[in-house]
Order: structure tokens, then C-alpha cells, then sequence
């Protein structure tokens, strides 16, 4: 039987109680992760079509992980068995002591949310968003408690990249603050605390940087996309895994970095708009996975292998980790 971590929530009242609001990509995920740590969840979306599907995957990801020996056998029924769905918000959040929303990047549906979770949640009541992008303060516009909220960023798939950036708001607590990082450790992941929020965080930030290259150097001519796609897995995409890009540079010796990049910088893109050629996939209906085609052409099976590809190495990783 998995132990319950000891967390406290605001004025010291023990979490044993979480909420997810939304039940898509990333919302089944966390709920998972919560569960699997013994917490009691609920988990919510608005059809129980949305949570039969939710419930699902939920079983699937924890087969795929029992049988790689990252959990026990015993912990899959565990798991389900702490989950209860529900279409009423009400429901679902009414007992929580930490709610994580997690329904698409649409600011007003998340403000108004937020404004009936702050309605509804006990007074001691965490209430955090999983945003790729959009800040707390933005988000929590229409609560009360604003010193009660933060935001939570997970990263695809949630129950295997142990990293979730915590952002704060210039009015989060830092009580709030440690409370949310105790309980994200106490339930395995990396917390790392955002002092100052912004929009993108740190992780999306960075990955936008990269894909503002990759596109110019498309554009430009300079190497196809699948170039670009081999240099990355087959070098500092391989080094960025074990250390980050200072750890890296700090290896190297800045005076080397700055002597490097004193003519490359003058030639990178700096364009503050979004390049042409992604508004032109996009016009075009070339959209990647979801409509079979991007830069790359899509099948069915190749789909898989990409998706199993990229599973198996978070796996193993993962394993490596324990």
C-alpha cells in the first residue's frame, strides 16, 4: 500500500485531497502522477466521454509503465482506485487542498475558472494552472485568493519528464510557493521555482529560440529540416540531456564561447514576428502528425514508431534514474 506524502497546504493544513480540471493531454497525466503518489483525486472534465478516455490512457500508461519495472503491478489498480471523474466542477473541487487546472490555452476559460474554484475551494485551497505560456497573474485575475496562486508547468508526457516549471506571481505567497514545491517533490518530480514571472517560462522560451532557428535555417535554404532534425539528436541534443547549456559553455570556457559567437551572432534570426514559412504550414493545412503531413509525411505506422521511439528513451532514462 503506497504511503500518502506528508505535505501541508496554506496555515498548515495537511493536502490529501487534489482536483484536476480537464481530463485532455496533460490533465489525465497529472492526475496519474497524483494517484500514483496515494493522493485521492478527482479528476474533471465536461463529458464522460472526454473522462472514459482520460481513464483509459490513464491504464494504458501505467501498463506501459509496469512493464518496464518503473512501478509494481499492484500499483495499477491502486491507482485507478484513487481516481473518481466527474462533470461537476463543483464536485470535484469543493474538498480539494490543491487543484491543478489543466483545460486548453484559452486565457478567459481559465480566468473563469479560476474564478469559480476561488468560489467554490475550501479558504486554504492551492489553486495552480499547467500554461505552456500564460502567466498567474494574468490567469487569476478574477479570484480572491491571489496569493494562493501559481502556476504548475508540466511537460509532455507529465509521467515520464519529472521536470515542472513553478511560477510565481508578483502576488503568490511564498507559503504557497513551498507548499507547491514540497508536494511536487513528495510526488517525485523536479520543481524548479520561476522567481519572476514571464510569458513562456524558461523551458518554452528556450525550445521557441531553437524552433526560430530551425525555421530560418529552413527558409534560408541552409540545410533541410531533417538535417536539422539529425544534427540536434546526434549532438548537443544527446549532451543537453545530461548537462544544460551553461554547464556546457562553462566546460568550454566563456572566453572560447564569446570568441565563437562574436560573428555567428550577428547572422542569427532575431525577427520578432513568427516566420513566414510556419504561417505558410499552417495556411496550407500542413500541420504535422495530425494532418499526415508537415515537412515530413505521416503514416499511421511511422506515427508509432516516432511515438515508441521517443517513449522508449524516456523510459529508459527514467530506469536509469531509479
Amino acid at each position: 500500500m503506497t504511503t500518502v506524502p506528508q505535505v501541508s497546504s496554506i496555515n498548515s493544513r495537511p493536502i490529501s485531497q487534489i482536483a484536476v480540471i480537464g481530463a485532455g493531454l496533460m490533465g489525465h497525466g497529472i492526475a496519474q502522477e497524483f494517484a500514483s503518489a496515494g493522493y485521492r483525486v478527482r479528476l474533471h472534465d465536461v463529458t464522460n466521454e472526454q473522462l472514459e478516455s482520460a481513464r483509459t490512457q490513464i491504464e494504458q500508461n501505467l501498463n506501459l509503465l509496469a512493464s518496464n519495472a518503473i512501478i509494481q503491478e499492484d500499483n495499477i489498480s491502486q491507482t485507478l482506485h484513487r481516481i473518481q471523474t466527474s462533470t461537476e466542477l463543483e464536485a470535484v473541487a469543493e474538498n480539494a487542498d490543491f487543484v491543478v487546472e489543466a483545460v486548453t490555452e484559452n486565457l478567459p476559460l481559465k480566468q473563469q475558472i479560476f474564478g469559480k474554484l476561488d468560489a467554490i475551494c475550501p479558504p486554504h485551497t492551492i489553486l495552480a494552472s499547467n500554461t505552456t505560456a500564460l502567466m498567474p497573474s494574468q490567469i487569476g485575475v478574477n479570484a480572491e485568493r491571489k496569493d494562493q496562486i501559481l502556476n504548475t508547468h508540466y511537460f509532455n508526457p507529465p509521467y515520464l519528464i519529472p521536470l515542472v516549471e513553478l511560477i510565481r506571481s508578483p502576488d503568490t505567497s511564498d507559503e504557497t510557493v513551498e507548499a507547491t514545491f514540497e508536494l511536487l517533490t513528495a510526488v517525485g518530480k523536479t520543481p524548479a521555482i520561476i522567481e519572476k514571472e514571464a510569458l513562456g517560462f524558461v523551458g518554452p522560451r528556450l525550445q521557441a529560440a531553437l524552433i526560430r532557428e530551425a525555421f530560418a535555417i529552413v527558409e534560408q535554404g541552409i540545410a533541410s529540416a531533417e538535417t536539422v532534425d539529425l544534427v540536434v539528436r546526434n549532438s548537443f541534443g544527446r549532451r543537453l540531456s545530461v548537462a544544460g547549456p551553461f554547464e556546457v559553455f562553462e566546460l568550454a570556457g566563456w572566453d572560447l564561447v564569446l570568441a565563437a559567437f562574436e560573428e555567428l551572432y550577428k547572422d542569427l534570426n532575431s525577427a520578432s514576428d513568427i516566420n513566414p514559412l510556419l504561417r505558410q504550414m499552417v495556411e496550407s493545412g500542413k500541420l504535422g502528425v495530425k494532418s499526415k503531413e508537415g515537412f515530413y509525411s505521416w503514416t499511421d505506422e511511422k506515427i508509432q514508431q516516432l511515438r515508441e521511439r521517443m517513449n522508449n528513451a524516456l523510459i529508459q532514462q527514467a530506469k536509469d534514474a531509479k
